[in-house]
């Protein structure tokens, strides 16, 4: 490769480094050719480029890009799937687990994530997860419980006045108005009606 070349690699790994927030690095020693290009295409489809350079140009990209993470994972010949930004990072480690699975020579080492460096077991829980739209609704999901829960409590005291303000209303509603006609009642006996009939008894035992 001449020297022209060699910068040009230099310059187009230190931009990727640089814009890529995941990436996850193989060990490729051992794949063929096809194998390569059936596990670029599994990648690109998830949003992820392959890319294989001798590591004497990528540690100078890394470095350049001040991506000091890279560095240790820069042992023997590697593979560097970058994630892009619209990229399913879920996917993408699946499609390296499953072509590691499948050839039996793919070996993952690690990756970087948000500047930080994880480990190859980091890279194979992550595939493990549901896909990332699923996971993305259960997060979402997980948000809105609880506040659906703060509103229930938030609302639960009107209803529960509603509710009183409706049995009052009810309540006032099956009360006799002023207006409302009363029932007749009879007339109580007069106290003075009882002191004729006295007057009269005596009057008789008199005269007798």
């Amino acid at each position: 490769m001449q020297k022209e070349d060699k910068e040009r690699v230099v310059a187009e790994l230190t931009e990727k480094l640089r814009s890529a927030e995941t990436l996850f690095v193989a060990d490729y020693r051992g794949l063929t050719m096809p194998q390569i290009d059936a596990l670029r295409g599994r990648l690109l489809e998830n949003g992820a480029k392959l890319s294989v350079v001798k590591n004497t140009l990528t540690r100078r990209a890394a470095q350049a890009a001040g991506a000091d993470a890279l560095l240790a994972l820069l042992e023997g010949p590697s593979a560097i799937a970058f994630i892009e930004a619209d990229g399913d990072m879920v996917a993408v480690a699946k499609a390296l687990a499953d072509s590691a699975r499948e050839t039996k020579v793919l070996e993952i080492r690690g990756g970087v994530m948000l500047g930080r460096e994880i480990s190859a077991s980091s890279v194979e829980e992550l595939a493990k997860l549901p896909p990332f739209d699923v996971l993305r609704g259960q997060v979402l999901g997980a948000i809105i419980a609880p506040l659906s829960a703060i509103a229930a409590l938030v609302n639960a005291p009107l209803q529960n006045l509603y509710g009183l303000i409706d049995a009052r209303i009810e309540q006032l509603g099956n009360q006799p108005t002023a207006d409302s006609p009363s029932e007749p009642t009879e007339p109580e006996p007069s106290s003075q009606s009882g002191e004729d009939g006295l007057a009269e008894e005596a009057d008789d035992d008199g005269s007798s």
